[in-house]
């Protein structure tokens, strides 16, 4: 995978600052005040070394709390066939015990916004999906016909969405969280839920291929 950068700002009670967000799909890194954190989730980016200054960031067990990030980033999407580069911004307010994410989608000029307080990257994708148009179709990981999550009652809020590309033969015929418990150590590793690859299918609509979480964006609870 090759790295992908996202202009965006950082804010706390300290003040805020333009930042780049770095990320190969996996591992995300962002550098604040001279320090550089990273980590698989948003909610989880600790500092790569040392503990920075004592007072120059809220740390809760030793990642980023208590700050928003807000970043745009571009986004392929699939209308009436053809694959267009629309543009995804994101507002998190990183609180470890409620974060709060916001998504909006912008294309030829419209606006396709997720609810003001979602809880995790799936939901809020799954919730822009909804109201795009019939012939519109996100093309990101979480829409892809080859992942998943672990059979689990919960989720994390992104990051922990497993890739099956080196076993979609397999995944194909996965109906339901037995399948995709069966196949867990044939995943490929973990990625970003707004990741896009080339090898991108799009995730069946019923049956075979749906996996666990089953089609996107009907997902379990």
């Amino acid at each position: 995978m090759t790295d992908e950068s996202w202009a965006g700002w950082y804010r706390d009670r300290q003040g805020s600052e333009a930042v780049i967000l770095t990320t190969d799909g996996q591992q995300l890194r962002i550098r604040v005040r001279g320090t550089d954190f990273e980590g698989e989730s948003f909610d989880g980016l600790g500092p790569v070394t040392d503990a920075p200054q004592e007072g120059l960031f809220d740390l809760v067990d030793g990642v980023l709390d208590d700050c928003v990030l807000e970043w745009d980033l571009p986004l392929p999407v699939l209308v009436s066939g053809t694959v267009r580069q629309a543009t995804l911004s994101c507002l998190l307010s990183l609180r470890r015990a409620d974060p709060d994410l916001y998504l909006a989608l912008h294309l030829d000029g419209a606006v396709y916004e997720s609810n003001r307080a979602e809880g995790d990257f799936a939901a809020a994708l799954a919730t822009v999906q909804r109201i795009l148009p019939p012939d519109m179709r996100l093309q990101t990981c979480i829409a892809c016909a080859f992942s998943d999550y672990f059979p689990a009652p919960a989720r994390g809020l992104s990051g922990g969405l497993a890739c099956f590309r080196g076993a979609k033969d397999a995944y194909r015929d996965a109906a339901g969280g037995d399948d995709v418990a069966g196949l867990w150590d044939r995943r490929t590793g973990f990625v970003q839920e707004i990741w896009s690859c080339r090898e991108f299918e799009p995730r069946p609509a019923h049956g075979a291929g749906t996996g666990h979480r089953g089609a996107f964006p009907l997902e379990l609870a």
